[in-house]
C-alpha cells in the first residue's frame, strides 16, 4: 500500500466489475473524513486514517462475512458515527471484537462471551447482554448456595450412618451411607461463580480551589506560523466532569497540555487555581520512563518501601515478574494501568486525563467509572470512548475548527444537540 490513491482507485475499478451501491459510496466518502490528498503516502497517515483506509478497501470487496479487530481505535466520534452506519446496515455477517460498548449497543444483535475457555452467546446488544449475564450469575449463585447447602446435608448424613455402622456392625447404615455417596455422585454440580479479578482503584481527592481552571483569549500558534486555536474561553468548577471531544487534529491533547505549561500558549491567560494540583494522563503514556522497572517508577512516585511498592503493583494486576522488568516491555494495557497506579499516589484534586480508556479491558473501565464517580475533585478529559462519556461527564466541551462549543449533558445528550442543530 504506497499511496492513497491505490485504494481509491481500486473503489473505482470496483464499480466497473459490480454494482454501484451505497457500501462503494460510503468507502469513497471516507475520504473526505480522512482529508488528505489521494497523492498521500499511506505511511504519513495517522492511526486513525490508516484505519479508514483499510475499512474502505474491505467494504468495495463486498465480502459475505466481516471480521473486524477492534476496527474503532484511533477513530474520532464523526468517523465512529460512520463506522455505525456502515456495519447496522451492512448485508452480509460481522463479526468484531471491540471495546466500545457503545458501538456493540448500536450494531450488534448478539454477544458472544469468551471466558475460562468457554464461549457463551446472548442474545441482543451490550446493555442487553450485561443486564442478562448479571441475572444468570446471580441464578447460579442462588443454585450455587443451594446445592451446597444440600451437599454439606447429605455429607453430614454419610458420616453419621457410617459412625453408626461402625459401632453396631449394622449392614442397614452402611446401604444407607452407600446410597446417600451415590446421590453425590449422580448430582450434576453447578458451579460457583467466578469473578474475574480487577485491579483495586482508590482515588479519594480533595476540595480545593472553587474555580479550578479559567481559559481567557487562549491562543497556541506553532513555530511554523500555524495557529491550531484562538480566542478560547473556558472555565471549569470544583466537582465537574468535563468531557473534551472533537475531530482527530483539532488539537484537543495540545489544549491539554498548555493546561500543564501555561506560559507556553500564544496569547491570553491559562489560570489555575491556587489550590489545585494536577494528576496528568497522557494518552501516549510519555510520563513513563520505559527503561525503569515498575517497582522503582512507583518509589520515584512516592517515598514507599520494596515491599510496599509490590504490595500496591498486586492491586493493579501486576506479577512479581513483571514488576522488575523495564516499562519499556509492557503492552498497552500494562502501561495504562501503571499510569493509572501513579495518579492514586501523586494525590490530585485536577485529574486531566488525555484516553485514559484506550487499551484497558472493560473490566478496568468500570472500575475507572466507579473511581471518578466516587471522586472528589474535578476531572477533564479526553475521549472517544461514547459510553465512557455518558457514565462520567456532566458537561461536554467540544474543540472544533479552532473554538469551542459547550453542551450540558453525557455524550448522548451531546450527540442529540448536535444532530438538531446539523
Amino acid at each position: 500500500m504506497k499511496a492513497c490513491r491505490k485504494w481509491y482507485t481500486l473503489a473505482v475499478n470496483e464499480w466497473h466489475i459490480m454494482p454501484v451501491n451505497r457500501w462503494c459510496i460510503l468507502a469513497v466518502n471516507h475520504w473526505h473524513i480522512i482529508g488528505c490528498k489521494m497523492t498521500t503516502p499511506a505511511k504519513l497517515l495517522s492511526g486513525g486514517q490508516k484505519k479508514l483506509v483499510m475499512l474502505a478497501r474491505l467494504v468495495v470487496q463486498n465480502p459475505q462475512l466481516l471480521l473486524l479487530d477492534e476496527p474503532d481505535n484511533h477513530l474520532d466520534l464523526p468517523a465512529k458515527r460512520n463506522l455505525e452506519r456502515l456495519i447496522a446496515s451492512y448485508p452480509g455477517c460481522v463479526v468484531i471484537i471491540s471495546h466500545d460498548r457503545y458501538l456493540l449497543d448500536e450494531v450488534t444483535s448478539h454477544i458472544a462471551e469468551l471466558e475460562n475457555g468457554r464461549l457463551t452467546l446472548y442474545p441482543g446488544n451490550y446493555t442487553a447482554y450485561a443486564n442478562e449475564r448479571a441475572l444468570r450469575r446471580l441464578r447460579q449463585q442462588q443454585m450455587y448456595a443451594a446445592q451446597q447447602k444440600e451437599i454439606s446435608r447429605i455429607e453430614a448424613a454419610i458420616k453419621r450412618f457410617e459412625l453408626w455402622a461402625s459401632v453396631v456392625v449394622n449392614e442397614r447404615h452402611i446401604r444407607q451411607a452407600r446410597a446417600r455417596q451415590k446421590m453425590l455422585d449422580r448430582m450434576d454440580k453447578v458451579e460457583k461463580v467466578s469473578e474475574a479479578r480487577r485491579m483495586t482503584l482508590e482515588m479519594a481527592g480533595w476540595r480545593g480551589s472553587n474555580k479550578v481552571i479559567e481559559l481567557e483569549k487562549v491562543r497556541k500558534t506553532f513555530e511554523n506560523g500555524r495557529t491550531i486555536f484562538s480566542g478560547l474561553n473556558l472555565t471549569l468548577w470544583h466537582g465537574e466532569r468535563v468531557g473534551l471531544v472533537g475531530p482527530n487534529g483539532a488539537g484537543k491533547s495540545v489544549l491539554l497540555k498548555q493546561l500543564l505549561d501555561p506560559e507556553a500558549i500564544s496569547d491570553g491567560q491559562i489560570k489555575i487555581g491556587p489550590s489545585s494540583k494536577i494528576g496528568y494522563y497522557a494518552q501516549e503514556h510519555e510520563t513513563l520512563d520505559d527503561d525503569q522497572t515498575l517497582i522503582d517508577a512507583i518509589r520515584l512516585t512516592a517515598p514507599v518501601s520494596r515491599e510496599t511498592a509490590v504490595a500496591f503493583l498486586h492491586k493493579f494486576l501486576y506479577t512479581y515478574d513483571q514488576m522488575q522488568q523495564p516499562i519499556g516491555k509492557l503492552s498497552g494495557g500494562e502501561r495504562s494501568r501503571l499510569q493509572l497506579a501513579r495518579l492514586v499516589l501523586e494525590k490530585p484534586n485536577l485529574l486531566i486525563l488525555d484516553e485514559p480508556t484506550n487499551n484497558l479491558d472493560i473490566h478496568s473501565i468500570e472500575v475507572l467509572e466507579e473511581t471518578l464517580e466516587e471522586f472528589v475533585g474535578t476531572v477533564l478529559v479526553i475521549s472517544h470512548d461514547r459510553y465512557f462519556l455518558d457514565k462520567v461527564v456532566d458537561r461536554v466541551v467540544e474543540l472544533r475548527n479552532g473554538r469551542l462549543a459547550e453542551f450540558i449533558g453525557g455524550y448522548t445528550d451531546y450527540l442529540a444537540e448536535t444532530a438538531d442543530a446539523g
